[in-house]
């Protein structure tokens, strides 16, 4: 994992695609919610989000 996020700041880095940096963040946290809320009682109105 460490090493992908390595490669993925070197590629911004080098190609100046540093715009990518917020994207790439909202979906990790995104994901994160969507993935802890999946079994509790508060996924139903996490789902109504998307």
């Amino acid at each position: 994992m460490l090493d992908l996020l390595k490669d993925l700041w070197g590629f911004m880095r080098e190609r100046k695609k540093f715009w990518l940096a917020p994207i790439i963040f909202v979906m990790l946290i995104l994901g994160g919610l969507i993935v802890l809320t999946q079994g509790s009682a508060i996924a139903p109105f996490i789902y109504t989000l998307f």
